[in-house]
Order: C-alpha cells, then structure tokens, then sequence
C-alpha cells in the first residue's frame, strides 16, 4: 500500500465532508433514524422501515468514529440504537435472518468502539435468533427468512460467518467458530464457483434446488471475501486468504468496467448498498494480505473517480453511478456505499502512513 502513504489527512477529510452531508441531509431528530432518501419533505418518504440499511447507517457511524475519535458519532450511535428499537416496535429481531446479521454485525462493531454494554448485549441477542435459520435444507445453511426455510443464499450465510468469527475473535466461545466454519464451509460448497470463485446467489428459491447463477452482484462477492478473511485472521490457514484474493480478482474481472474500473451502476433500493459491501472487505483483504496491493489500488481508483466525477453539486452527496454525480432524489442506501468507500481510504491511508 505504499502509494498510499502521505494522503491520509486527504481521505480523512473527504470521508468527513461525506459524514457531514449524511447527518446534515439524511438525520430526522424526529424519528431518531434517517430519512430513506435526499429530499424528503416532512419526513414522507420513510413509508417503509428499511431495517438493513438502517444497520449499515450504523456501522458507517462506527467508521467515523473510530477516524475521527469525535464524541458527535458516538451520540448519534446512542440515538439511532433508541430510535430503531424504538421503530422496530421494542425488539430486535425481525423475519429476515439476512437483516438481524447485518444489525447484529454493526452492533457489535459499535460495542468494541464505544464498550457500550447495550451494543454487545444487541448483537448476541440477535445472534441466538440468527443461528435458528440453519436448517437441513439443501444440505444446510441459514434460510433467507422464516417464512421460506428451504431457501438458502449468499446474503444469508456469508455475513452470518463473518459475524461468528468476530464474535469468537471477542468473545472466545469455541461454538462461535465452529459456526464459522461450518456456515463458511457450506456457503464454498454450495453457492461458490469452484473453478473462478464467482460466488452466486442463492439456491431453491422457487423450490426445484436451482442456483441463481445469473444474478450477479457485487454484495455477494464482497461477503464471501469477508467471511474468509475473518476466518485466516483466525486459523492462519493460506487456503482462505486464496479464496478471498480469486473472489477479489474474480469479482473485478466480471463486474468492473474494464476501462476505468469503477464498480457497477446496481440500481436505487437495496442495491445502492451493494458496492458499499463488496468495498468494505475488499479493504479488509488489503488489510490482511501483505501481497493485496491490487485490492488497495482498486479502492483508490473508485474512489478518485466517486471524488472526482461521482460527487453532488450541492455536497458530497452520492448516488448509484460513481461515475456522475446524482441527479434529484439520493437515496440513503447509495451515500451509505459511497461513504463507506471513503471511509475505507482514510483508513488504509493512515495504515500506510504508520
């Protein structure tokens, strides 16, 4: 990551410009949440409770936190952990095991940040609903939702093996790896390509054993690299750190635009959250492996170019293309990927300056 070095003060500073404009254009006092897209009038937009992308408004809070060690992040942690439960009707848990990970993960984070008692007590909770998923179903795997156990896919189970490994790494519950291993173990066997490292999305979702082999998304890419790397940070094996550096490598080379290497336009909704994930542990290789330059120098690239081309005229505002800056509504999910990545670059930046 030497070409890294000397601009961590530069992408500290973008990544704060972008937290701002997240609190100064999303934040509604009134809910204790943000608002679900950029203008929203009153509040009307919020129709729906978007529970996942809530979780990963919390995790880019803890991003923030931990650059900026500024005591703002952690009080909006505080109000959006009062204003979600609050929204979610006083629980935690919810019908999608694929949601409650992603909740749970970004808790988590929030605990070991802030060692705030609540975050921790959080992310177990919903861990215990989350391991209720893993049925015989297809041989295994955690099901999508509870109301369709004998569908299995991507979302569902590589962020429920990031999340047993970290909560091994914290906790030391030897079950937690166990977990880990074997949700990983599963997702390799079933919903990843043997040959290319692809990883697919799901399987049985219309009931015939089908895989989704077609539905190609960054998301899913970026789980699965996540979920090895936790698990050689833990084991020290070099079979995972492999998988994780052919998905990477794979993932570029079919998603990528060939030309400038900026990630894929994957449409508003849910999928304004997908280049965020597959971002965020593609850092998390280039952190892991001492011979993942090329993931650093990918990050960089989409990030110049989300900087350069990708930013609002009135903020740093981001929406789905990180090639042009948005036009009218930006919604939450797409300035969530697109901090996400700027976060990611102040902090291998001062990774590289130490």
């Amino acid at each position: 990551m030497k070409h890294l070095k000397l601009e961590a003060g530069l992408w500290e500073e973008r990544a704060e410009e972008a937290q701002e404009a997240l609190d100064h254009f999303f934040w509604n006092e009134s809910i204790g949440m943000y608002n679900i897209e950029t203008p929203c009038p009153d509040g009307e937009c919020n129709i729906v409770f978007h529970y996942w992308w809530m979780a990963h408004a919390v995790d880019v809070l803890v991003d923030g936190l931990l650059r900026a060690k500024n005591g703002r992040y952690e009080a909006r942690l505080a109000s959006l952990y009062d204003g979600l439960l609050r929204r979610n009707g006083g629980v935690w848990p919810n019908e999608l095991y694929d949601d409650m990970e992603w909740m749970a993960l970004a808790w988590l984070r929030a605990y070991q940040a802030t060692g705030e008692t609540r975050y921790k007590e959080t992310a177990l909770l919903l861990w215990q609903d989350i391991k209720t998923g893993w049925n015989n179903h297809m041989e295994g795997g955690i099901a999508w939702q509870k109301s369709q156990l004998d569908y299995k896919n991507t979302p569902a189970n590589a962020p429920a093996a990031i999340l047993a490994a970290r909560l091994y790494q914290s906790f030391a519950e030897p079950q937690d790896l166990e977990w880990a291993e074997n949700i990983f173990n599963w997702q390799k066997r079933h919903l990843v390509d043997p040959e290319t490292g692809f990883v697919w999305d799901g399987m049985n979702r219309e009931g015939d054993g089908s895989i989704d082999k077609d539905w190609k998304y960054t998301y899913n890419q970026g789980v699965y690299i996540g979920a090895a790397i936790e698990l050689y940070r833990i084991k020290g094996q070099a079979a995972y750190l492999e998988d994780a550096r052919q998905t990477f490598a794979t993932a570029v080379r079919e998603l990528a635009d060939p030309q400038s290497g900026v990630l894929p336009e994957e449409g508003n909704g849910d999928g304004g959250l997908f280049k965020g994930i597959l971002v965020r542990y593609a850092a998390e290789l280039a952190k892991a492996d001492p011979d993942a330059s090329e993931a650093a120098a990918f990050l960089r690239q989409n990030a110049e170019l989300l900087w350069e081309r990708g930013k609002g005229v009135e903020g740093a505002l981001f929406g789905t293309d990180w090639s042009h800056p948005p036009a009218g509504i930006v919604q939450l999910s797409s300035q969530l990927s697109g901090i996400k990545l700027l976060e990611r670059m102040a902090e291998l930046s001062r990774m590289a300056d130490k």
